[in-house]
């Protein structure tokens, strides 16, 4: 073996943790070191986000609007009311959660394997202070950061437009924050397992997808069979628009409580699934 390639074999070797590293890494790693360091992940991500910060919203905006106006405008003309509201209106609570729904998830799934997979960013990051736990935790909330972007963006117009009460629906604020969090959580999951790009297909069609169609975003649940519906309330978007769509329209809050802690779960345990997988992940 030439100098040139025992020198690449070293460097390998340099980067790859032995055999037994496992071993010898506390379960801690996996957890967040203290209430702040992911801060500085989140902020890692701001600064190189904003720089195409303009095409980003444009495009995370886009599906969203044209859902609301297409369907809102065109299906609203034969649907007429629904629920004492018009159509649009309606539809716009459950556009809302949706919006945040897809951002946070695309965020995690795409962006996020990216930076830990292809781009090896985490690898570095790693090498500071940082804890894996840390780096997982500032990727959630920069994901649900950037959902919440897209969630409070529809909120606002439909609320210019009158499709939305105006100081009710600040109301909704915390509800597209926590559901953000929810949402990034649950993706990063499916991130610590993805082996590329096209495992995430199998999340969006298989899940997303459903959840969009089965939780009350374009009809009220109450048109659905009796099975459909028992399922439709264990998904995470049903009890999102449940709280966002009073909230928007200004009407009183059902199973408040209920609502809140099944997002705060979603938003807790996969947390903590994800941490454990990724620490598998990487120290393999």
């Amino acid at each position: 073996m030439d100098t040139l390639d025992q020198s690449r074999v070293d460097k390998k070797r340099a980067h790859r943790p032995p055999a037994h590293a496992e071993s010898f890494t506390p379960l801690s790693s996996a957890l967040p070191a203290n209430g702040t360091h992911w801060m500085s992940v989140w902020l890692r991500n701001y600064l190189v986000w904003r720089k195409l910060a303009i095409a980003s919203m444009i495009g995370n905006l886009a599906d969203p609007m044209i859902y609301l106006f297409g369907l809102g405008l065109g299906l609203g003309l034969m649907v007429g009311h629904v629920d004492g509201v018009s159509y649009i209106a309606f539809l716009a609570a459950g556009t809302a959660a949706s919006s945040v729904m897809m951002s946070a998830s695309f965020e995690a799934m795409y962006s996020g394997f990216s930076r830990m997979h292809v781009q090896r960013t985490w690898e570095a990051i790693m090498h500071t202070p940082l804890t894996l736990g840390d780096i997982v935790l500032g990727e959630i909330v920069w994901a649900a950061s950037k959902s919440v972007l897209s969630g409070v963006a529809i909120m606002v117009v439909a609320g210019a437009l009158g499709y939305a009460s105006f100081p009710s629906m600040l109301i909704a604020l915390p509800v597209i924050v926590l559901t953000g969090l929810a949402f990034a959580s649950a993706a990063m999951v499916i991130t610590a397992l993805a082996p590329s790009y096209d495992f995430f297909m199998f999340y969006q069609t298989l899940a997303l997808t459903p959840m969009l169609l089965l939780s009350g975003v374009f009809f009220p649940i109450a048109q659905l069979p009796a099975l459909a519906q028992h399922v439709t309330q264990v998904l995470p978007l049903f009890h999102a628009v449940e709280l966002i769509r009073p909230a928007m329209l200004g009407r009183p809050f059902d199973g408040l409580a209920v609502h809140v802690l099944v997002l705060i779960a979603y938003a807790v345990v996969p947390f903590f699934l994800c941490a454990w997988l990724f620490r598998r992940r990487m120290m393999k």
